[in-house]
């Protein structure tokens, strides 16, 4: 198939706007990279500070891997654990996941928990990030000794007005945290102390079954 000279122009003009794009997005890819990282991890630093008790140490320096979850230990000065933080997903929110950051103590207590990322209504469902109180009834709470349902399911946790599916979503993913730390409390336990032993705190694996 033979072009000609406009039909030549016009392929040619269409890969330069190719390969300038591509360079644009290249370019632009590279220099945001690091500052998104870099928020990333201030934003998660934040909501750890938010979630874990008093701690010495930097939770994601000393980073545990356990099945597909990263557990970020909260240690004193000494290495001695205050608490365990990790992120849940509540699926089945009313607009879609609910990324919700758990703050455990080491006796199995939740010490506060915090929504990182949602999509829920405003002034209906995002009660999940704006209703303070409603935050801080799950602090204290364990697994057994609670009815880990909203209350028109009846379960002892608040929902919103005109809004039961989203704090439903949050109680269920939470409920799992805790049933997750029960079933791997020990094993965790002996990875911080494991990890306490080394030279200097780094990222730790422990292969273990999620139930």
């Amino acid at each position: 198939m033979m072009f000609d000279r406009d039909q030549l122009r016009m392929v040619l003009a269409l890969v330069v706007v190719a390969v300038l794009a591509a360079a644009i997005l290249g370019v632009t890819d590279i220099l945001t990279r690091e500052p998104i990282a870099r928020a990333q991890k201030e934003a998660l630093h934040k909501a750890l500070m938010q979630v874990l008790p008093k701690h010495a140490n930097d939770p994601q320096a000393d980073l545990l891997r356990v099945g597909e979850a990263d557990i970020y230990p909260g240690k004193d000065a000494l290495g001695n654990v205050q608490g365990f933080a990790w992120e849940v997903i509540a699926p089945d929110g009313y607009s879609g996941s609910i990324r919700i950051l758990v703050g455990v103590l080491p006796d199995g207590h939740v010490h506060a928990i915090r929504v990182t990322d949602h999509r829920e209504t405003p002034g209906l469902g995002d009660g999940i990030v704006n209703n303070s109180d409603w935050l801080q009834g799950f602090a204290g709470r364990m697994l057994e000794g609670s009815r880990w349902k909203v209350k028109k399911d009846g379960g002892d946790f608040d929902q919103f007005t005109g809004a039961t599916i989203t704090p439903r979503a949050v109680v269920k993913a939470v409920k799992g945290a805790l049933l997750f730390y029960k079933n791997n409390q020990q094993a965790i336990v002996d990875t911080v102390a494991r990890q306490n032993s080394e030279p200097s705190g780094h990222e730790m694996k422990l292969e273990t079954k999620f139930e």
